[in-house]
């Protein structure tokens, strides 16, 4: 399929469509000619992030977010999904190098590590922000001529297996009882962790290929912070949003970070014990159609 073809499409679509649906549709439409127009990708085969393609499944996981229940917070309801196309993720976290290739450019802010980590040796980069990892994104997609992006929560989830959290502290009402095993949990977290960024692969691959998911770097999502309050119907939407300034980072457990901390242990952690470290890795679209349907599902509507 050609690019006239692509956007004569495109174009019927949206004159037939409701007013968001052309809006959505133009911006899906801006990317892809974009790319299409932009130069030659500068980032060599040899250079190009390493990947995973995660096959479709039926999987099940706790959902992000803050739930409430006759006043008292509650643990979050398991989710089952069932995914039918498959996920193309890199395989490990957003190197130390391959960030300052961005920075390099001017197109990244500098990172903030907690721990600085001498030599050669590549290892996760840390102490990046929401923002930084966004504008990262956005280099390696112009880099590549591909697209680029943040996953959501639940693609880290699908992606994870085994190895994402699940941070349920148990049946009790009893407030009490609840802060008690959030504490203990807490206390768990924090004690006897060595927070130093170790070479990629240290903490290697779960059952579905993807390396390092849990060690000691927690990983951006575009899932925003919600609270739910169960006895008022069905659940809103964990869909991300343009006005979120919390985000979920997921690693040892889930952390609520404000999008512009870049070093979790000097505040911006809303809820919790705060991550050693934060760090990404990034979902590859495979698609043309998928900036559109990323942009549709950014408005809370599931496909």
């Amino acid at each position: 399929m050609t690019a006239l073809s692509i956007k004569d499409d495109i174009l019927h679509a949206a004159l037939v469509g409701s007013s968001i649906f052309v809006a959505v549709v133009a911006g899906a439409l801006l990317i892809k000619t974009t790319f299409i127009a932009s130069e030659p990708p500068a980032i060599a085969l040899a250079d190009a992030p390493r990947i995973v393609t995660v096959a479709p499944r039926t999987f099940t996981y706790r959902a992000a977010g803050e739930y409430y229940e006759n006043g008292y917070e509650v643990d979050a309801p398991m989710r089952t999904v069932s995914v039918s196309a498959p996920l193309t993720i890199m395989k490990y976290q957003v190197s130390r190098a391959e960030y300052a290739r961005c920075v390099a450019d001017g197109a990244c802010g500098a990172a903030e590590p907690e721990f600085r980590v001498t030599g050669d040796i590549d290892v996760p980069v840390t102490g990046v922000s929401y923002t930084d990892a966004e504008a990262y994104a956005s280099w390696l997609s112009r880099q590549t001529g591909e697209f680029w992006r943040l996953p959501t929560d639940e693609e880290l989830a699908f992606a994870a297996g085994s190895r994402f959290p699940d941070d349920a502290l148990g049946s009790s009402s009893n407030p009490a009882d609840r802060w008690l095993a959030n504490y203990r949990k807490d206390a768990e977290r924090s004690a006897n962790r060595d927070g130093v960024p170790k070479p990629l692969g240290h903490f290697g691959e779960n059952e579905l290929g993807v390396s390092d998911f849990a060690g000691n770097v927690w990983e951006w999502s575009t899932t925003c912070r919600q609270r739910t309050d169960l006895d008022r119907g069905p659940t809103q939407s964990l869909a991300p949003s343009s006005s979120c300034g919390i985000y979920w980072a997921a690693g040892q457990h889930r952390a609520a970070m404000v999008f512009f901390v870049r070093n979790p242990k000097g505040g911006g952690c809303a809820v919790g014990a705060p991550p050693d470290n934060l760090g990404f890795r990034l979902v590859k679209e495979t698609t043309w159609y998928e900036p559109l349907l990323v942009a549709v599902r950014s408005l809370g509507i599931r496909l």
